[in-house]
C-alpha cells in the first residue's frame, strides 16, 4: 500500500507533475463554476425550487458569517462560501466511483490553508492599511509580536493538518475495510465518512471566519475605534 503522504503523477505538463488530485479538483472547479453560470443565469422574483435552495444557502452562509464575525457578510461571503462549497463538494468526491476526494492530498489541503493565510492577510490590510494590519502583531503589547506572528503560521499549518488528517484517514480506512471484506461492509464507514466529510468543510470555513475576524475586528485597532466614536 502506498504511503498517504505520496502522490503519483499520472502525467507532466512540462516540469509540473499532474496527479489524480489535480485532475479531481479542476474537474469540481469546473462543475461549481458552470454550475453557478446556469444557477444565476435566469434569476427570477418568484423563485424556483433551485434558486430557493441557492438563496437559503447564501442565507444560511451570511447568517454564520454575521454570527462568528459580528461584521457585515457582503465583503466575506464570495470567499467563505466558496471556500465551504468547494471542500463540500471535493470531500463528496468519493461518491463518485473511483474517485479518491482531491482533499485527501496533502498539496490540495495545502494549498486551501494558503488561501486562507492569503486572505487574512488581504482582509485585514482593506480593513486598517498596512500599517494597521502589522499593528495587530503588537497586540497587547510589542512583545507579543514574534508570538503572535508564530500563530498566525501554525493556525494555518493546523488547517492544513485537520482537514488532510480527517479526509485522507477516512479513504484509508475505508479502503483496507473493503479490500478485507468485500464491498457491502464498508457502506456504515462511507456515510460517517460522508458526515465526517460535511463537518470538516464547516469547520474549516468557520476556521477561516475566525481568523479573518481577528484581523479586521476594531477590538484590536484602538485608534480605528477612537476615530469612529470621535466622528460620532
Amino acid at each position: 500500500m502506498n504511503s498517504p503522504l505520496d502522490s503519483i503523477a499520472l502525467f507532466h505538463f512540462g516540469p509540473i507533475p499532474i496527479t489524480a488530485g489535480v485532475i479531481a479538483t479542476w474537474v469540481i472547479m469546473a462543475i461549481l463554476i458552470i454550475g453557478a453560470i446556469l444557477v444565476t443565469r435566469h434569476m427570477t422574483l418568484i423563485p424556483s425550487s433551485c434558486q430557493a435552495a441557492i438563496e437559503l444557502m447564501v442565507d444560511t452562509i451570511d447568517g454564520q458569517i454575521r454570527d462568528t464575525m459580528q461584521v457585515s457578510p457582503a465583503p466575506y461571503r464570495s470567499f467563505i462560501g466558496t471556500l465551504f462549497v468547494f471542500i463540500f463538494v471535493a470531500n463528496w468526491s468519493s461518491l463518485a466511483p473511483g474517485v479518491e476526494p482531491p482533499t485527501a492530498n496533502l498539496e490540495t489541503d495545502a494549498a486551501l490553508a494558503l488561501l486562507v493565510f492569503i486572505a487574512v492577510i488581504s482582509f485585514g490590510v482593506r480593513a486598517s492599511g498596512v500599517r494597521g494590519y502589522l499593528a495587530t502583531f503588537a497586540y497587547p503589547n510589542p512583545v507579543m509580536i514574534p508570538l503572535n506572528f508564530i500563530e498566525s503560521l501554525t493556525r494555518t499549518f493546523s488547517m492544513l493538518v485537520r482537514l488532510f488528517g480527517n479526509v485522507m484517514s477516512g479513504v484509508l480506512v475505508i479502503s483496507i475495510v473493503l479490500s478485507l471484506a468485500g464491498f457491502l461492509v464498508p457502506i456504515p464507514l462511507m456515510a460517517l465518512d460522508l458526515l465526517t466529510g460535511a463537518v470538516q468543510a464547516y469547520i474549516f470555513a468557520v476556521l477561516a471566519m475566525v481568523f479573518i475576524a481577528g484581523a479586521v475586528s476594531e477590538d484590536i485597532h484602538p485608534a480605528k475605534t477612537g476615530n469612529k466614536r470621535n466622528s460620532s
